[in-house]
């Protein structure tokens, strides 16, 4: 099983950057999609990227040309780059290690804990 770990959340200024990383710790790592999702107060969790295996990425239309997915196989890490920053994207962004089924054996989707990034003025 694998287990997530994000971090490089904090407060930051509208245009601002921060890179956030996930570390995975386990088994297939490099065979799993990754995402980042986020979750803004009173609303509904939503995707912002993710990332294959072959390393294909998907943005959230919100945040093309501002945030870049990455990952690191070697380091078993995903990383959030984000430029540009806005007021609405402040939220809780958690890493996501998507599920598979390997040999018969079901290994499932997990979640980070969540790391928290405030966009203020």
């Amino acid at each position: 099983q694998v287990q997530l770990v994000e971090s490089g959340g904090g407060l930051v200024q509208p245009g601002g950057s921060l890179r956030l990383s996930c570390a995975a710790s386990g088994r297939f790592f490099s065979i799993r999609t990754m995402g980042w999702y986020r979750q803004a107060p009173g609303k509904e969790r939503e995707l912002v990227a993710s990332i294959t295996s072959s390393a294909s990425t998907n943005y959230a239309d919100s945040v093309k040309g501002r945030f870049t997915i990455s990952r690191d196989n070697a380091k078993n890490t995903v990383y959030l780059q984000m430029n540009t920053l806005k007021p609405e994207d402040t939220a809780v962004y958690y890493c996501n290690s998507g599920g598979l089924t390997l040999n018969s054996r079901r290994y499932p989707e997990l979640w980070g804990q969540g790391t928290l990034v405030t966009v203020s003025s």
